[in-house]
């Protein structure tokens, strides 16, 4: 597994294990939740990446819709 997937994997769990706790997420239908969080994750994950890997030109959403970059 390459280290983008790596990391999409780890930040899903943790969103995922945040959802179960909140009780946005039950462990009756974790599985219907982690594949489009992971996926949605990992989109973002690779946006800031050319294809080398190499960091590209990614912004950060302020909250309010503002960037900040």
């Amino acid at each position: 597994m390459e280290k983008r997937e790596n990391l999409a994997l780890q930040v899903t769990k943790e969103i995922v294990v945040k959802f179960v706790e909140t009780g946005r997420i039950s462990p009756g239908n974790f599985t219907e939740h982690f594949g489009p969080i992971y996926e949605e994750v990992l989109r973002v994950i690779s946006r800031g990446q050319d294809e080398q890997g190499r960091p590209g030109g990614v912004r950060v959403i302020a909250q309010g819709g503002r960037t900040d970059g």
